[in-house]
């Protein structure tokens, strides 16, 4: 008995094609993967925006220069962003009578632990600044702070249902914060500052934020930076 062997013609095997093919799997599967990883990013990253209210910009009581240009460019990376963020959020000083934090009347604030009448609940200065207003349908949750004392923190704030900044984020699986707000040295340190020792990892939207002077300014942004705080410079 003979046995036929049908030898392929050395010719018709290409090696470089069958790498080409193996080569092109791996770097789609490698595609997939990066897409996964930077939805996952995405999903992960919540924006917040701190205290952006008529009393903290121009024309307030309590304002602060550049307060209106925060809310307004706030307001464009709100719409044109917001796909990039699991959620959006804003927090607002929300005062009803909060004790020594106000001046007494007749007294003049000492910019420090008692300022100006502000953010008081029912008053056009509680409300967001007409500039941040074409974006508020993005934001998801508001935390209102401060009804009855200091606060400064966004962390302090709850949302309609009592529920805290920390752990309403945590329940939608965000471990990464963008903050950007007014002023820098007070309620944006503040958040910052809290938002890390809650064990999230922390940016700082440098362009979008305006401080009250700029000495407790730059001396905010070292402590934040210090405490773990990176900057939008930073970020990559």
């Amino acid at each position: 008995m003979h046995v036929v062997y049908a030898l392929c013609p050395i010719s018709t095997f290409r090696p470089q094609r069958v790498l080409s093919r193996a080569l092109a799997g791996l770097l789609s599967r490698a595609h997939r993967l990066d897409a996964r990883v930077g939805t996952v990013g995405r999903m992960s990253r919540a924006l917040v925006l701190v205290d952006i209210q008529n009393d903290f910009c121009e024309g307030g009581s309590l304002a602060v220069t550049g307060g209106a240009e925060v809310a307004r460019r706030a307001a464009e990376k709100v719409e044109a962003e917001r796909d990039d963020y699991a959620t959006v959020v804003a927090t607002q000083d929300w005062h009803i009578d909060p004790g020594s934090h106000w001046a007494p009347a007749g007294t003049e604030p000492d910019f420090v632990d008692t300022w100006p009448v502000h953010c008081e609940v029912g008053t056009a200065g509680s409300d967001f600044h007409p500039n941040l207003r074409p974006s508020l349908h993005h934001v998801e949750e508001i935390f209102r702070k401060g009804e009855y004392e200091a606060a400064y923190s966004g962390f302090e704030g709850t949302n309609q249902d009592g529920t805290g900044l920390a752990a309403w984020l945590r329940a939608k699986g965000v471990t990464q914060l963008d903050v950007c707000g007014i002023a820098t040295d007070y309620c944006v340190r503040a958040t910052v500052l809290d938002g890390i020792k809650h064990g999230f990892e922390v940016t700082l939207l440098t362009d979008l934020v305006a401080g009250v002077a700029p000495e407790s300014t730059e001396k905010a942004l070292e402590e934040m930076t210090g405490a773990g705080a990176r900057t939008d410079d930073q970020a990559g």
